[in-house]
């Protein structure tokens, strides 16, 4: 059993919780992820750890609440308990060497943009940060990202905040203004991926992709988060998450990606009922 030591609510679909998990903080490095149940009959889903502290022992995770399982999370509290955490798994994103970094984020796939950028930060690698988001209520980790970059470009698809545009328009005028990177780092939306890698493909500039498909084991025994990487099958949980941009068949990615969306629905909203019926 593992303990929720904080809980915080970063917009109306996103939450934050830091967990006691001691051995997984020991370990964990920006880019891996857990596995964790709810209670002992739920089902098993991964997080991306947004970050750790090895000194308190304890693991932030970051969700959205799209599920039935991501429901039920969000329904626990500070002093209750998670049933299963197991971690870190998958391979930590590569940074060393890097000298100056352009990290785009999308939703919240900033919560897994903002851990690499700040090591990336920590090492002295100059790291210049383009996150976006629908719109000004769904901006989260803004200040985080503030503290570990030298550049931010704020973006929202309809200009409640920020610049309105694209992460794709932010990063096409840092590149045109003369901008030189040894590595753009691209999380979030499978469409946002595949359009910042077109775009750097056409500059050569090496770019790196996180990716989430579905996911049940974690060891790559069930095959379910399989790719095509450069034509040949991989697993995001052992060979990933982090992927050549330029390799990814991204189509497919979200082809299968969608083949599960009324099923989650389904299951979210029959969750939502039940915790409706209990209040009442």
């Amino acid at each position: 059993m593992f303990k929720i030591l904080k809980k915080k609510v970063l917009n109306p679909t996103v939450t934050l919780m830091e967990i006691d998990a001691p051995l997984i903080a020991k370990k964990a490095e920006p880019g891996q992820f857990i596995i964790l149940r709810v209670d002992k009959d739920g089902e098993r889903i991964p997080l991306t750890v947004a970050d750790f502290d090895r000194d308190k022992g304890t693991v932030t995770i970051i969700f959205q609440i799209v599920g039935a399982t991501t429901e039920l999370l969000n329904h626990k509290n500070e002093g209750e308990y998670i049933h299963d955490f197991v971690g870190p798994l998958g391979v930590p994103s590569h940074t060393e060497g890097l000298k100056k970094v352009a990290v785009i984020g999308g939703g919240v796939g900033c919560a897994i943009a903002y851990p690499i950028a700040k090591k990336l930060h920590q090492q002295g690698t100059e790291v210049h940060s383009v996150v976006g988001f629908r719109s000004k209520d769904l901006v989260i980790l803004e200040e985080e990202f503030n503290n570990v970059s030298d550049k931010v470009c704020m973006m929202t698809d309809d200009g409640s905040y920020g610049t309105k545009g694209l992460v794709t328009d932010a990063l096409k005028e840092l590149i045109e203004s003369g901008e030189q990177y040894d590595e753009v780092i691209a999380i979030g939306p499978l469409i946002m991926m595949k359009f910042v890698t077109l775009l750097t493909k056409q500059y050569n500039i090496p770019t790196i992709v996180s990716m989430n498909p579905i996911m049940i084991d974690g060891t790559g025994m069930c095959g379910g988060c399989r790719l095509t990487v450069g034509g040949k099958t991989k697993f995001a949980c052992v060979d990933g998450p982090d992927f050549n941009g330029f390799e990814v068949d991204f189509d497919e990615a979200m082809e299968r990606g969608s083949m599960y969306k009324p099923f989650e629905r389904k299951a979210y909203e029959e969750t939502c009922n039940l915790f409706k019926k209990e209040a009442e």
